[in-house]
């Protein structure tokens, strides 16, 4: 039988996108398209190479090609993927900028951003690592770089950082500068202008995604950060308890706030439970259980998932490689899940703004 490329795309055409509600050809996700007597090849191109849907959204293209045309057909289906952006971050290269943050310390927050960051790259995507907590850096920490000292180098006449790279992603830290046994000492406007040289000053290269680690609170890194560079959006982490909650709320508050505006790509809820080792079965929800996703419901905003307080999460920070990296840790799935589903909201979030975009034009 003759197929041609209008049967191809038509037949394609019934497979919707489920995260953005419109089908692949409409969205020009299917390009490359060859036909060779019964032989069928094209690619399909995912709005991240993390997306969590990427086998679902292939066999559905087979079903489609195999119900609307023919099932004797070959199909050899690329799923690559082009991560999408929304707006000039400000930064040159970089395509998205997530910020991590929590409305209180001691929750879990860097080691979250670190385990993101990582999860990201993983996937394939390119990525890059800021630590904007200037008084309590812990990347040089958690990477295992305490003494690391980032070089300078000369790009068209300018001076620029050269960030450190490390297990696959670029890193960047206040902690690289500065004594990590003395404290700093700053007022507002010398910590502005650090945390903007760690975005302005550094040779980033190209970055589908930098993950910036805020401070806690709602301070002036928050609203340098937010109102110095077009963030893509947030990811607030809260821990189950109350206070935490309450807490997370007035963070999620700020980012919505009109002289700020960051869209919210979701809660995660860091030590939900407690499972010990020689129970694995059991949870014990020692900080009360399902507040992130109640704070969420309430919000309306996507709640990204549970990570369990356990031993190697915080001894792999110690140890300068998060716990990520450990293959056979059900916590590495864990975090590896967490990054595909920011991968998703993101991506989300930026075919909104480019639709509101279109429309308003």
């Amino acid at each position: 039988m003759t197929i041609t490329r209008e049967q191809v795309l038509q037949a394609l055409s019934n497979v919707e996108e489920p995260d953005l509600k419109k089908d692949l050809v409409t969205l020009n996700m299917i390009q490359d398209i060859s036909i060779e007597g019964n032989k069928l090849s094209f690619s399909v191109i995912l709005t991240t190479p993390a997306c969590p849907l990427k086998a679902m959204i292939e066999n559905a293209c087979r079903n489609a090609i195999a119900y609307f045309i023919s099932k004797e057909i070959e199909v050899s289906i690329n799923m690559t993927s082009h991560v999408t952006t929304q707006k000039n971050t400000g930064v040159p290269g970089v395509k998205n900028i997530i910020a991590v943050a929590s409305g209180k310390g001691g929750v879990g927050k860097s080691t979250v951003a670190a385990n993101l960051a990582i999860g990201l790259s993983l996937t394939g995507a390119k990525v890059g690592l800021i630590d904007a907590d200037i008084y309590g850096p812990s990347v040089p920490i958690m990477f295992g770089l305490e003494g690391a000292k980032p070089k300078a180098t000369e790009i068209d006449g300018k001076t620029r950082i050269a960030p450190i790279e490390k297990y696959g992603i670029k890193l960047l830290s206040i902690g690289f500068f500065t004594d990590p046994d003395q404290p700093v000492p700053w007022r507002g406007p010398m910590v502005s202008t650090a945390v903007k040289q760690l975005f302005n000053d550094a040779d980033w290269g190209e970055l589908d995604y930098l993950v910036v680690d805020l401070p806690p609170g709602t301070g002036d890194i928050h609203i340098t950060v937010t109102q110095s560079f077009p963030v893509t959006g947030a990811v607030i982490v809260t821990t189950p308890q109350n206070v935490a909650l309450a807490d997370a709320k007035k963070g999620i508050g700020m980012f919505m706030m009109a002289a700020i505006n960051v869209p919210l790509l979701g809660i995660i809820e860091n030590m939900s439970y407690f499972t010990p080792t020689e129970l694995p079965d059991n949870r014990y929800y020692i900080f009360g259980q399902g507040g992130g996703q109640k704070l969420a419901a309430q919000l309306d905003v996507p709640f990204l998932g549970e990570v369990p307080l356990v031993k190697s999460i915080s001894d792999s920070g110690d140890v300068g490689m998060p716990v990520i990296l450990q293959n056979g840790n059900p916590m590495s799935k864990a975090f590896a899940d967490l990054a595909k589903r920011v991968a998703q909201q993101v991506a989300i979030c930026n075919a909104r703004a480019n639709s509101n975009t279109l429309v308003n034009n």
